[in-house]
């Protein structure tokens, strides 16, 4: 088995972590590094991450988020935004484009006219949709990541979103599109994987 297919069969959603177990810096450097690389449309890099690592602060999301016990135990709990105004900083990352000698100027009007059109063109709700779509892409890379670097996660949905956004100062523009418990899984509470569906029943060919 290849080390890809490896992390990914082997990562699963953690229920409980083994308590006081910091998570190295280095650690999230390297994996915030790579995560750099992660896919967004038109390269808009929507993802934004708060990292939680403070116990008080903790103890204060832990409330925001129904008292879900896993993020008492972990070591850090991250909170994954979109940005819905991500379009707004095309020029300032096409310009590094621009500069490398990838784009001309033309191609670059081009671009940002392409781009603003897209996003204001279609409106609000596709700008929210956006920031949803790209967020996720980049917080199930971290995950892997995060796996790659003997960590585990689980991914949530189930907190108050405004209550969290308050919490962290999360601007207005920014949706909490996901939360990730990450530390070392109890193993003591996991369980069997459960059931897949087989292919076939969710792929179709044409």
């Amino acid at each position: 088995m290849n080390e890809f297919l490896k992390i990914v069969k082997e990562r699963r959603s953690a229920n409980k972590f083994i308590e006081n177990i910091a998570i190295p810096k280095e650690d999230f450097n390297d994996i915030f590094r790579e995560l750099s690389l992660a896919p967004s449309a038109f390269n808009l890099q929507h993802a934004r991450y708060y990292v939680v690592e403070d116990k008080e602060l903790t103890d204060k999301v832990y409330e925001a988020s129904f008292k879900q016990y896993k993020i008492k135990t972990a070591s850090a709990t991250i909170i994954v935004t979109g940005d819905k105004n991500a379009y707004l900083s095309a020029d300032k990352i096409y310009e590094g484009s621009m500069m490398l000698g990838m784009l001309d100027k033309t191609e670059y009007q081009i671009m940002i006219d392409t781009i603003n059109n897209l996003y204001e063109g279609w409106g609000e709700s596709f700008q929210h949709d956006e920031a949803i779509r790209n967020a996720s892409l980049s917080a199930m890379l971290f995950m892997l990541l995060a796996k790659n670097k003997d960590w585990d996660t689980c991914p949530m949905i189930y907190f108050d979103k405004d209550k969290i956004s308050e919490l962290l100062n999360i601007p207005e523009n920014e949706v909490p599109v996901i939360m990730i418990t990450m530390g070392k899984m109890d193993k003591s509470s996991s369980k069997i994987r459960g059931y897949r569906k087989p292919a076939a029943e969710f792929v179709k060919f044409y």
